[in-house]
């Protein structure tokens, strides 16, 4: 494989202007879908197999107008203190507010108003009342008009004095993501100016990374409508696609320059760097598309395809390492050299083959060969520490409760709660296959459970064999004794009875998650067991990074535990609300970080299985690795912590605590776990590190990595300059 994208690299380096405009081509092109796309909707979310997406399907099918895909909204009024909200004042703004919603702007996109003084929706005290709005498309494709009318419908109410907010979908939005990936990127540019020296040279990683994601991030946006991708897609394979992408890029340049410092002309340089470098770029970019592709094994359709979707802009970001930068390596010339020619790649001035000064990459290697068992000890016992609050870990899906208090959804939400009681935020509903009679059961059956406030009526269909009976609890809908009451009232119920609803779907989200945990790791650190197993032509190597990988998500859960359900340093990262994590979360964490720890794992012992393949003692091979990788290594881990965490300032709580997790686990994995347990470990086992039994030697194919068989491929061919021609080459 060296050979061959040795080829590639040099080829594109030569066609240079050919492989630029394909790529700017496909920019275009991608982005003219994109803006040619309507606008991306919250996309739809099922949940194959379970009883509440089996309910969903009964509604539909039994009660067609009650369609679950369109946007809800309700709208809260309280009266003054001491007064009461059937006041025939009050009374009056009430009505003006369900009137201006039938008669106003927007309503062509109303399906059905509540008047709550018709359907019962005044609380015991008289003090609070709610209209019930019904939308017939998505809150993502409310018209402007619309969402202004309902925003404003309880202007004149508040002038009068009443309590008015707005909760439910419908008030959906595109999430804003601040201005935090700006400076995430602008911090990645410090750090590759700092790496290398040289504006060019930090330029080019940016330049090719930002067109790969465009092209990525555009063609999910060109395709949101059509295969149904949430909102939230784009924005997760922009923060993977753009943290790879610059990482991929970041190594091929580096690779480059100490090519070019050995004396090789400049497309040879290139080529090499793609043949080795790149053979590492692409055996890393695989690990990470086989972590998001594996969601797939959770059969929830919305995690699947944003897996696909940012396996997708991973592999864009491989496939641009491999000819882009190649080619714009050649349009950039020597600029990519440091001014003055005082590189540290190439001895700030000194011969290339005198004696290199240790750096700090070296001297840490050194130190941890000296002490292996205490680097070792500190690492585990600090990691394990942080992943002590994992065990405390309350899962759930996030509702207007877990909105900032300063929002009208979370007033209308406490609003609620204070006056109809807890549970009225997350109401069940028990969907009965059969007649009046099986629902008449049922309803009487539900109202001698604990844990139920009220139970409605049951309200038939049309054809009157079915119905559906709304059952409020007495707990919130997060709370242990409303998960125990769902599963009371699904186990006294046949086949012909279903609990649905957002409480009911947060439980099966829950345990689905649960259940797929184990498969779904079994499944990709298997396979990346023996992906790793394959380069590094080694058993204990391939285990020990996945032990690390699995001590790094643990502790990163657990500081995601402690800062968005504890509220530990919540200020710091913008956490205005506590709640549960979301139920994606760890499995998500798993599937991308597994991906990214690859990454470093096969950058950084790449370098120290060529040092021992080529005679080295263990040791020293460690040193050689982080004497070569470690400085680029950091470089990496510090441009993809900038780009995760530049998403904390994201509006949506989800995208928020996705960007804090990934940006935490990529600094435990990298800086603990590769950086510090990873030397420490291979400094203990010495030569049965590298061990590998005959047999299965002979078995598992050679993909060289290494780039051995490039390189006796170039000698053969006589490829190679003199180093003497080589260096005044570089020299000049």
């Amino acid at each position: 494989m060296a050979t061959f994208l040795y080829r590639l690299g040099r080829g594109a380096f030569r066609r240079r202007g050919l492989v630029a405009l394909i790529w700017v081509a496909l920019l275009f092109a991608a982005g003219f879908g994109a803006a040619s796309a309507g606008a991306p909707t919250s996309g739809s979310f099922s949940m194959p197999g379970t009883e509440a997406q089996k309910a969903f399907d009964l509604l539909d099918e039994k009660f067609p107008g009650m369609s679950a895909d369109g946007a809800s909204a309700r709208i809260v009024i309280k009266a003054p203190q001491g007064a009461k909200i059937t006041d025939e004042a009050n009374k009056a703004q009430v009505q003006k507010i369900v009137s201006g919603l039938q008669e106003g702007p927007g309503k062509a996109q109303v399906a059905s108003i509540a008047d709550p003084f018709q359907v019962q929706a005044v609380s015991q005290d008289g003090s609070t009342a709610y209209v019930s709005v019904k939308y017939t498309v998505s809150g993502m494709e409310l018209k402007d008009d619309t969402r202004d009318a309902l925003t404003g419908s309880g202007t004149a109410a508040k002038a009068a004095g009443l309590t008015v907010e707005i909760g439910g979908d419908a008030l959906m939005t595109v999430p804003e993501s601040g201005s935090g990936e700006v400076i995430g990127i602008a911090v990645a540019a410090v750090v590759l100016v700092i790496t290398f020296g040289s504006l060019i040279a930090a330029g080019l990683p940016l330049l090719t990374a930002l067109i790969g994601v465009g092209i990525g991030v555009s063609t999910v946006t060109a395709l949101a409508n059509v295969l149904d991708l949430g909102s939230t897609t784009s924005t997760l394979a922009m923060m993977i696609g753009l943290a790879v992408g610059i990482d991929y890029a970041l190594f091929i340049v580096s690779r480059y320059r100490v090519e070019l410092a050995e004396g090789h002309p400049r497309d040879e340089a290139a080529g090499r760097a793609a043949g080795t470098a790149g053979s590492a770029v692409v055996f890393a970019g695989l690990t990470v598309v086989i972590a998001l592709v594996g969601l797939a094994v959770v059969n929830i359709p919305m995690l699947t395809k944003m897996g696909l979707a940012a396996a997708g802009t991973v592999v864009i970001a491989v496939l641009v390492a491999l000819t882009l930068v190649p080619s714009i390596l050649g349009f950039a010339g020597r600029k990519v050299l440091p001014a003055g020619r005082r590189s540290k790649l190439l001895g700030k001035g000194r011969p290339a083959d005198a004696e290199p000064k240790a750096n700090a990459g070296t001297r840490w290697a050194r130190f941890v060969l000296r002490r292996p068992v205490v680097v070792l000890l500190l690492g585990v016992i600090g990691l394990g520490a942080i992943a002590v609050p994992a065990g405390k870990l309350e899962m759930g899906l996030p509702d207007d409760g877990a909105q900032p208090v300063s929002t009208t959804q979370r007033r209308a939400y406490d609003l609620l709660s204070e006056g109809f009681g807890p549970g009225f935020n997350g109401p069940l509903l028990v969907v009965v296959d059969g007649g009046k009679k099986l629902a008449d059961e049922t309803a009487d059956r539900i109202k001698g459970l604990d844990g139920v406030a009220v139970v409605v009526p049951p309200t038939p269909n049309e054809a009157g064999d079915a119905a559906i009976i709304t059952v409020i609890p007495k707990d919130r809908p997060s709370s242990a004794k409303t998960e125990a009451l769902v599963h009371d009232i699904r186990e006294g119920s046949g086949d012909d009875v279903l609990v649905t609803g957002a409480t009911a779907m947060n439980i099966d989200f829950s345990q689905k998650m649960n259940d797929a945990l184990l498969p779904y790791l079994a499944l990709v650190v298997g396979l990346a067991f023996l992906l790793l197993m394959v380069v590094f032509r080694s058993i204990l190597v391939p285990l020990k990074a996945a032990l690390g990988f699995l001590l790094s998500v643990v502790a990163a859960l657990g500081a995601v535990v402690a800062v968005f359900q504890w509220g530990w340093l919540g200020s710091v990262f913008g956490v205005e609300q506590t709640g549960p994590i979301m139920s994606m979360m760890p499995i998500f964490m798993v599937g991308v970080v597994f991906g990214l720890a690859m990454d470093y794992e096969v950058f950084l012992v790449t370098r120290m299985r060529e040092a021992y393949v080529h005679g080295e003692r263990p040791g020293q091979a460690v040193v050689t690795g982080f004497q070569y990788s470690a400085r680029v290594v950091v470089a990496a881990a510090v441009i993809m912590i900038a780009v995760f965490a530049g998403f904390i300032g994201a509006s949506e709580q989800m995208v928020k605590m996705i960007g804090f997790g990934l940006a935490v686990a990529v600094f435990f994995d990298a800086f603990v776990v590769r950086m510090a347990i990873v030397p420490a470990v291979l400094a203990l086992l010495g030569h049965k590190a590298w061990w590998l039994p005959r047999w299965l030697d002979r078995i598992l194919p050679n993909v060289d990595v290494e780039g051995e068989s490039l390189r006796k491929h170039l000698e053969a061919a006589g490829t190679a300059e003199g180093p003497d021609k080589d260096r005044e080459l570089v020299n000049a």
